[in-house]
């Protein structure tokens, strides 16, 4: 009847309008700048002790430390997203990539240490903003698949500087280096204050979510084993992202570019990786097997990483741990959204959350293997250390429940576990 109310349910169905090609590039674009910048540092390390005079675990810093803010601002940044809403989020996600451009002016290490944990600023508002804004825009599929493009962009960023930075520093100064990787994030902000917009179908509530249904939400056992996985897995990726170029160079020998080279083959094939876990997602109705062999690979190849003896040897083992690292990510930030009652309030607080742990994960990792080289002599014992943890991912695919993935993503009335 004309009369009769609407029901709420129809008013919640997303609609999928063409202008999310536009909000997809933006989103690209935006993960591609952040893997730019956040081991942009890495293979310049060796360049930075002799310039600043400092130790190892001290350098390390300047990988670590944008981890620590990033961590640190995770699970703040999923509750507060859906106060500020979607578009201030990314222009505070954008501006904070773009600040990092001013790395070759900075005088001194420290001046160049707090421009460089501000990348992690952006990470944090741009990696969990994304979340909310793909259950806005896009169809439960195209989610899955937006989650693996984003994942390969990322991890195109990061293989593009990470492979790139040593080179460019023997034209430039290396702190120049920094600047150059840093400028699409000036685009990008001036990109999304012209096309970006807040929403693009299921409204966020602006009210946010309450300290319980954040407790509730975390206390979910498939987000804790969702949380342990991905911090397991990174903690050996940023040790090997953050120091594998200086361990090939003074342990194997092998020049700082190819070493820059060779570890940047772990974001490289990871982009092939993630793209092929996309894929998976889309077929495999459980995660544990998709888990468990992303687990195994970078178990394996990550020990060989750094027990084989030559390049030979090395370039396999990079190319396995790289698949491994990678090739789970899709399932990973999809999962979250197909749990029962998830909305994209408490989707922001998962991937805040998933920041938060591995963040810290990650900014500890990188300052362990420096320090364990500064007061035994070998990279080994922190690279051991670092490749056991990546083992938690097989773990979690073992562990992880069965009826994980059994509730669509964008069903609102859907009873919620988590209440």
């Amino acid at each position: 009847m004309a009369n009769e109310p609407e029901d709420i349910s129809t008013r919640m169905v997303p609609t999928y309008r063409s202008y999310r090609f536009v909000m997809a590039a933006l989103v690209l674009a935006g993960h591609l700048s952040v893997g730019l910048n956040i081991f942009a540092v890495s293979p310049l390390l060796p360049l930075a002790i002799d310039d600043y005079n400092v130790n190892r675990a001290t350098a390390g810093l300047l990988v670590a430390l944008p981890l620590l803010v990033a961590a640190a601002l995770g699970l703040p940044s999923g509750i507060l997203i859906a106060r500020i809403g979607l578009r201030r989020a990314f222009i505070i996600g954008w501006s904070a990539v773009a600040l990092v451009s001013l790395s070759g002016a900075a005088p001194n290490f420290i001046t160049l240490l707090l421009l460089r944990s501000v990348t992690g600023l952006g990470f944090a508002f741009i990696l969990t903003a994304t979340g909310p804004l793909l259950m806005q825009w896009f169809r439960p599929k195209e989610v899955t698949v937006m989650n693996a493009v984003t994942m390969a962009a990322l991890s195109l960023g990061i293989a593009l500087s990470v492979a790139t930075a040593a080179s460019l520093a023997e034209v430039m100064a290396w702190q120049t280096t920094l600047t150059v990787f840093a400028l699409p994030g000036v685009a990008g902000l001036v990109a999304w204050l012209v096309l970006g917009r807040d929403s693009g179908g299921k409204p966020m509530t602006r009210a946010g979510v309450s300290l319980r249904e954040v407790g509730m939400v975390l206390q979910n056992r498939t987000v804790v084993l969702l949380l342990a996985a991905d911090a397991g897995i990174l903690v050996q990726y940023a040790a090997f992202t953050g120091w594998l170029p200086t361990f090939y160079n003074e342990d194997r020998g092998i020049s700082l570019s190819q070493a820059g080279f060779i570890t940047g083959l772990l974001p490289l094939v990871g982009m092939l990786g993630v793209l092929a876990g996309g894929v998976a997602a889309l077929w495999v109705a459980s995660p544990r097997a998709l888990f468990a062999a992303s687990g195994l690979l970078a178990g394996l190849g990550g020990l060989g990483a750094f027990l084989m003896p030559g390049p030979a040897l090395i370039y396999p083992a990079v190319v396995i741990v790289g698949i491994g690292s990678w090739l789970y990510a899709p399932k990973l930030l999809t999962l979250p959204m197909q749990m029962v009652g998830m909305t994209p309030e408490r989707v922001a607080v998962v991937w805040g959350s998933l920041l938060t742990f591995s963040g810290f994960a990650m900014f500890v990792s990188p300052i362990l293997v420096g320090g364990l080289r500064d007061i035994s002599g070998s990279f080994i014992p922190g690279l051991a250390i670092a490749s056991a943890a990546s083992w938690a991912l097989l773990l979690a695919g073992i562990l992880l429940p069965r009826n994980a993935t059994y509730s669509p993503a964008h069903s609102p009335q859907a009873p919620s576990p988590l209440d």
